[in-house]
């Protein structure tokens, strides 16, 4: 394999084209891990971007499910340094002591004008069986993986701006605003929102296809102080004192809308003092302002909600504000003969349950494993991709129908309480269906086990093989949308929810998802333990096998003195 970076390529004649099997527009971490994987398989890939690292992204916070796509991407193409993203002990060694942990999920409701209730408050904390997520400070990973891409023999460029694309029968001309030009077999577009190729064949739905709406504006902040320090709340009325509101990402919930704070400094070993701060808002409820600037409606937010604002006393903004319009894009396919729109390239939803970058990942895994066959057989048919289109709008989709509810039951707490459960109840077994399909591949080198995830009814969805869960959704989506149009109240709301829930044999009985009551989720290992039990003793289907193959898995990899998991 490849393994330094090819030197670049001056630009001699502008008319004559270098050749290529990929060329990848965008080098964040879609485009760079998706250039390494492919560079790594002895593809000729080139990277180009139009701006140039270190530089700031949203998606910043980790999650299980995004943890398991990272190592199965790792282990099926053979690229070690993704496995520097499985836990913030990885990341902080091997990438940089710049990164936050992720210990939890935290939600805390808000009234203008009023302290918060601190009953009015929900958190789930990551079992540490599955992973020690990260907070991602993503001006240092991203970097980090531009060069790992070119180390393995991507050629890259920055400020390198695409002036057309012109594709035929054969391939795609690449053609940049400095004459350099490039001939590529096969296009993928991780750039985003402002998509050539989404340009090229007119592909953005306008308007975007989902219900939901939001705008946002973010940027980083120091000396921000833990909301642990400044809530007021009473000790019996707080999270567990292991997990604290300051230990992972926290959402402040207000009407249609939602802060989010995200520490890149509650790492033991984290010498960064940024933490991420952001407001996303249902743009129809709070219509972006033409008089004043971003700092001054962000801080008139803050004045409305007196908890938070104790957040930022003495706090320092350090970079400039980003202030979009509405968030929401999709296009009407992804896939066409000879390319790809990845991830964000082809739509995106919202940063809410931070599910940005399991999605990629998730793209970057369907994709890759389609196009390296394709290249070596040198057919490019739309039919051997169709599961890359299939996937991306799942994920959209179901994205779509949580997110819209959890912005309309952010009015009520107890309909929030069981939106909330709906998307927590099925994180831990999504992501052991992950781990034992990778586990199985890693031990028996057998691709089926991978294969095999892609064979359900429902692409996209978290756990989707599961007619219960899918019909749970649907019902969440439906009492939400009832109690926003006035037909039922928020109670009754929540109440078909739970009973949805709580209808399922396949629900996890020891969390506490089927209580309201248990408002911080916080599985401990003897829980996990418990559940563990339960999944391989007494739950129906699918949960029996996995709880089944997770046991025997953790014994066979007991005895080779190797770590399951």
């Amino acid at each position: 394999m490849p393994s330094k970076a090819k030197e670049s390529v001056p630009v001699t004649n502008a008319s004559e084209p270098q050749n290529c099997d990929v060329l990848i527009i965008g080098s964040g971490l879609a485009g760079s891990v998706s250039a390494a994987v492919l560079a790594r398989q002895g593809k000729n890939v080139v990277m180009v971007d139009a701006a140039s690292h270190p530089r700031m992204a949203i998606g910043e916070s980790m999650t299980p499910q995004l943890i398991e796509w990272l190592h199965i991407i790792a282990a099926r193409f053979d690229v070690p340094e993704i496995k520097h993203l499985l836990d913030i002990k990885a990341t902080t060694k091997n990438i940089g002591p710049t990164h936050g942990k992720k210990q939890s999920f935290g939600f805390i409701k808000h009234e203008k004008g009023e302290e918060p209730d601190p009953r009015d408050a929900t958190m789930f904390v990551i079992p540490k069986a599955l992973t020690e997520a990260g907070h991602l400070y993503r001006q240092d990973t991203d970097l980090y993986f531009f060069n790992v891409a070119a180390k393995y023999g991507t050629t890259t460029r920055q400020n390198w701006r695409v002036s057309e694309l012109d594709f035929d029968d054969f391939g795609v001309t690449v053609t940049g605003q400095n004459g350099e030009v490039f001939r590529a077999r096969y296009l993928i577009d991780a750039s985003g929102f402002r998509s050539l190729l989404a340009e090229k064949f007119d592909l953005r739905e306008k308007p975007a296809r989902f219900k939901h709406h939001s705008r946002s504006m973010f940027t980083h902040y120091i000396d921000l102080k833990p909301f642990d320090e400044v809530s007021h709340h009473p000790e019996s009325l707080r999270p567990p004192p292991s997990a604290p509101w300051h230990g992972g990402t926290l959402h402040h919930m207000i009407e249609r809308g939602w802060f989010w704070i995200i520490p890149f400094n509650n790492y033991k070993d984290s010498k960064n003092p940024v933490v991420s701060v952001g407001l996303t808002m249902d743009e129809r409820t709070y219509p972006k302002p033409k008089d004043i600037t971003p700092e001054q409606e962000f801080q008139r937010f803050l004045n409305d909600y007196p908890a938070v604002k104790r957040q930022f006393e003495g706090a320092k903004r350090v970079r400039e504000w980003v202030s979009t319009d509405r968030l929401q894009y999709s296009s009407s396919k992804s896939i066409g003969y000879r390319w790809c729109l990845m991830s964000h390239a082809a739509g995106f939803l919202d940063p809410l349950f931070s599910r940005g970058l399991s999605n990629t990942f998730e793209v970057v895994y369907a994709l890759c494993s389609r196009l390296l066959p394709a290249l070596d057989d040198d057919d490019f048919a739309n039919e051997r991709f169709q599961y890359v289109e299939d996937v991306e709008r799942g994920l959209l989709h179901f994205n779509d129908e949580l997110v819209n509810s959890s912005y309309i039951s952010f009015s009520h707490f107890p309909l929030w309480n069981a939106v909330f459960r709906v998307w927590g109840a099925y994180l831990t077994p999504g992501a052991i269906r992950l781990i034992v399909a990778r586990a199985r591949y890693e031990e028996t080198g057998d691709v089926k086990w991978l294969d095999d995830l892609e064979k359900t009814p429902n692409p996209g969805l978290w756990w989707p093989n599961s007619p219960d869960f899918k019909k749970t959704v649907e019902i969440m989506g439906e009492a939400c949308e009832k109690y926003e149009a006035g037909d039922i109240d928020g109670d009754t709301a929540a109440n078909m929810i739970m009973d949805s829930l709580r209808a399922s044999d396949e629900l996890n009985p020891v969390f506490g998802w089927e209580d309201p009551e248990i408002k911080f989720v916080y599985p401990t290992t003897a829980q996990m333990a418990k559940f563990m039990y339960w999944a391989n003793t007494k739950a129906p289907g699918e949960m029996r096998g996995l709880g089944r193959d997770m046991v025997s898995g953790i014994l066979r990899s007991a005895l080779r003195g190797k770590k399951f998991v």
